[in-house]
């Protein structure tokens, strides 16, 4: 749903401020092109489903429920399946969230960001810190164990100590799932231009780091999981959607601007294409009522770049990679056949920051929040092993 009432001062997603919106064409589009790429992707069950944006909360309970209808209908969605919905606080009062609930939402992700009412000022967003408060107090009410709210630090002349608070408040009244997100400057915003210009101070990434550092030890504290690099659940409460993600699984992208990941039918399940779908609404809904989809952009993924990717997002998680996971997408060359022979891995192993063994490879807590770090070693040592290694029958990369 690309549609948003303002854009925040830190976004440079795909959205849009519209006079209005033609809903019932929009939401048209959005089935037929769910209907489309399962059909093209050849998927015949679908785990999770991702409402997001924009802000998909400001689009009726009816479309989201026709989208839902759509894909049973392609392929099977099974009663017990993750549908999460993206909500801010104030496109989503306590009767509005019962009337997604009804329509098959069964999950929230919540857009809080801040609990201080400057920051959401500094941030462009429309809601304030108690209006975040009363709507995670009912989302809790409606969806129990299923509400995720996100918070973000390192923004300009944030502190360590009145962050912490706010995570402090958070964890007092907070459900199962918490992401923390560090903010990031992208060129062509309202807060990039301020920094740019010198009407704010830029970011501190050492506070950042250290809001980081010590959240996270907060969260484990009080009892969760960091399961991801930005994110943490207890009581089991991980997002299938994310994991599916982060574990390299097929992926499909509806409407504007949309990314997706799938093994077109008959390519074989470890294959991958990326698809970028047409950002501007109105031409991606021209093209859907046209050719059945708005994809402006297929790109298959080589042998190499899909192994980057397995390598890359895996290692976002406290599991990491797996042997059988990696053998899945590369039975020739194995773990210990790219990583095992490395003095320069050898080197972080000996730092405690990566963890090679019989489950696989993995970041360690101290490697977890350095990954970008290991990323500059790792990648490098992937493309040297791929280029060394006895070429086989099937060239790719």
């Amino acid at each position: 749903w690309p549609y948003c009432e303002k854009r925040c001062s830190y976004c440079n997603f795909n959205k849009y401020i519209p006079r209005g919106v033609e809903e019932a064409a929009m939401r048209s589009c959005l089935v037929t092109e769910a209907r489309t790429l399962l059909r093209l992707s050849g998927v015949r069950r679908v785990e999770s489903v991702f409402f997001g944006g924009g802000t998909p909360s400001l689009a009726s309970p009816s479309t989201v429920a026709a989208v839902l209808e759509a894909v049973d209908q392609a392929a099977h969605l099974p009663a017990d399946s993750e549908v999460t919905l993206e909500a801010n606080p104030t496109s989503a009062p306590g009767s509005r969230l019962a009337a997604f609930g009804a329509a098959g939402v069964n999950r929230l992700s919540i857009g809080l960001q801040s609990l201080d009412d400057t920051e959401l000022q500094l941030l462009g967003r429309t809601h304030s810190a108690r209006d975040s408060l009363q709507t995670l107090a009912e989302a809790r009410r409606l969806f129990p164990g299923r509400v995720s709210v996100d918070l973000m630090l390192g923004l300009p002349a944030q502190q360590v100590g009145p962050w912490l608070g706010q995570l402090r408040t958070l964890l007092g009244c907070c459900d199962d799932h918490i992401s923390l997100y560090q903010l990031s400057l992208e060129r062509g915003t309202a807060l990039f231009t301020h920094v740019q210009r010198g009407t704010l101070p830029a970011p501190d990434p050492e506070l950042a780091a250290a809001m980081y550092q010590e959240g996270r030890a907060m969260l484990r504290e009080a009892g969760f999981r960091q399961y991801e690099v930005s994110n943490f659940a207890r009581n089991g409460a991980l997002s299938t959607h994310n994991w599916t993600y982060w574990q390299c699984g097929q992926y499909l992208g509806i409407g504007p601007g949309a990314h997706g990941r799938f093994a077109p039918q008959g390519a074989g399940s470890h294959t991958r294409e990326a698809r970028i779908q047409t950002l501007e609404p109105d031409n991606w809904m021209k093209e859907v009522m046209r050719f059945g989809h708005g994809t402006r952009r297929r790109v298959p993924l080589g042998r190499l770049e899909l192994l980057e990717e397995v390598l890359a997002m895996g290692l976002r998680t406290d599991v990491g990679i797996t042997h059988q996971h990696w053998q899945q997408f590369e039975p020739e060359l194995s773990l210990w056949d790219v990583f095992g022979v490395s003095q320069e891995v050898k080197v972080l192993l000996v730092q405690g920051l990566l963890l090679l063994d019989h489950r696989g490879l993995r970041c360690s807590w101290e490697g977890l929040a350095v990954l970008d770090c290991l990323l500059l070693t790792l990648l490098p040592r992937l493309q040297e092993a791929w280029a060394q290694r006895t070429p086989s029958p099937v060239q790719g990369g």
